[in-house]
């Protein structure tokens, strides 16, 4: 028997982890039967939200769905994964325990502890590179050191050889249902006192209650492998042969909207980056315009950024509470928690702002570029600690990935590893006007502006009070002065590199 430890990888196909538990991996490989279980580690859950912890509960059941029509189920346990796993393999009989690896701070020091504990009671355990297509300590510049500029990075990431898709595994590989069945009483006769299971068993899945959260007011989204194979087969139909064209415009359905499903493991990176090779082969055919590989390439890029701030966090674990380029002086940041609050709320008055923050409110989720015109003016208009947007985001959003949120923010706000500079300042309302012309982004989320001209909706800042009240009465003028706090900003950063502000 073989215990099969699920964390961030909600997948039976494309999963190197399972596939080497279960013998599907390479020919001739070890493995099987396996029993696949998912622990609900309280460090982890003391650093989720309402909406992960919904998305999350969503990609179990199905993954246990996919494991019942193999004629398995999956093996759940809530407790501290040190004391469940080493007791669950002896419970089981279990001979190793396998995972795949994750990259961040805690959940490296969650593993160091598992590995610990399995060789105390001497059951053996094995890791394998599964969640990225190159390991974060794989490409190296040619000294030797971590890249911290994506483009060199990417021209190594593009040239190295990307592994296939894991085989899915058989029913034979896996423990059938009555087995595991039987497990669901080992769970019951584990010794609870030192709080190593509190709740467990075959197919069990607790509410958010359970587990002390909320159900969340956003829609959370689809989950699981099909739903993502659904979804990347429709970008990949129509959408991707005009990417890097329309992916800006948040009205389109321009963009992959595989960020979640990325995030939770619920398809696999090789099986995605395949498919998007399988889009070239076409995009290089003579029924695309000649420009369609290029817009492939730019999608293959983002699944590239996503490595790129994986192997930067792998590196620097102190990005997730630090910035990642020192300031000489220090940025004194204005942090006004009422002007802080108002963009939580979308209530700043920059209408593709507002827009924005609402729909990570209704939907868990925002537009790539709208992540990018949020952050900006969290930063350089409010002059706001990145911390604040990050925070908020982590909380919100039902994507939240540790590496790419915090790179993110940190390019927004000028400290990060290749970071935009910090004299480029996204001015809100030039960005809704190019970006979202006709305002019915805008107008989605912010229903008091329904009904107005796309042009008088991104001269708002313009508008005098009277002209505000009479268009949208119940929609706030702005709380700040765009091209006052753009200078405020420049010199703030000035300050904080040591230089003179009025230079």
């Amino acid at each position: 028997m073989e215990l099969f430890w699920h964390r961030r990888d909600l997948r039976v196909a494309d999963n190197v982890g399972l596939a080497a538990a279960t013998g599907t991996g390479e020919e001739g490989a070890d493995g099987g039967p396996a029993a696949p279980v998912f622990v609900f580690d309280p460090d982890v859950l003391d650093h989720a939200s309402d909406v992960r912890v919904r998305r999350l509960l969503d990609g179990l059941a199905a993954l246990r769905d996919d494991y019942r029509e193999r004629g398995s189920d999956l093996l759940v346990a809530r407790g501290d994964p040190e004391a469940v796993l080493p007791r669950l393999a002896a419970a089981l009989d279990a001979d190793r325990v396998v995972w795949n690896r994750d990259y961040s701070g805690l959940a490296r020091e969650r593993d160091a502890g598992v590995r610990r504990a399995l060789d105390a009671v001497d059951v053996e355990r094995e890791a394998h590179h599964d969640a990225v297509l190159h390991d974060p300590d794989a490409i190296r510049t040619n000294a030797g050191d971590p890249y911290s500029v994506y483009s060199y990075y990417w021209k190594k990431w593009t040239d190295r050889t990307k592994d296939d898709p894991a085989p899915a595994p058989t029913a034979h590989g896996l423990a059938d249902a009555d087995r595991l069945a039987d497990a669901a009483s080992a769970l019951d006769a584990l010794d609870m006192a030192d709080g190593a299971v509190t709740d467990g068993g075959v197919g069990w899945l607790p509410s958010p209650a359970d587990l002390g959260f909320a159900e969340p007011d956003a829609e959370v989204g689809p989950a699981g492998t099909a739903a993502a194979r659904d979804r990347l087969d429709d970008f990949l139909d129509e959408a991707v042969f005009a990417y890097e064209a329309e992916r800006d415009y948040p009205a389109r359905e321009a963009t992959s909207r595989l960020s979640a499903f990325l995030k939770y493991g619920e398809i696999g990176v090789r099986e995605a980056y395949a498919a998007t090779e399988e889009a070239m082969a076409e995009a290089e055919s003579d029924a695309r315009p000649d420009d369609a590989p290029e817009q492939v390439e730019e999608f293959q890029q983002q699944l590239a950024w996503r490595e790129f701030y994986a192997q930067v966090l792998f590196h620097n674990p102190e990005v997730v509470t630090e910035n990642y380029k020192a300031y000489e002086e220090g940025i004194a940041w204005r942090d006004d928690p009422d002007e802080i609050a108002a963009w939580k709320r979308g209530e700043t008055g920059y209408p593709i702002v507002d827009a924005g923050m609402r729909q990570l409110r209704e939907e868990a989720f925002m537009h790539n570029r709208v992540r990018m015109i949020v952050a900006s003016f969290l930063t350089k208009d409010l002059l706001a600690d990145w911390r604040h947007g990050y925070d908020h985001f982590r909380d919100k959003l039902a994507d939240h990935d540790t590496a790419n949120d915090n790179g993110g923010w940190q390019w927004a706000a000028s400290t990060g590893t290749d970071a935009q500079p910090y004299f480029r300042i996204f001015n809100p309302m030039t960005q809704g006007e190019r970006y979202d012309p006709e305002a019915e982004y805008i107008t989605e989320y912010v229903p008091e502006l329904r009904g107005l001209d796309a042009d008088l909706i991104h001269e708002w800042h313009e508008l005098s009070p009277t002209q505000r009240a009479n268009a949208a009465p119940d929609y706030p003028a702005p709380i700040v002065d765009h091209s006052e706090r753009r200078e405020e900003a420049l010199a703030m950063y000035k300050r904080a590199r040591g230089e003179d502000p009025d230079e």
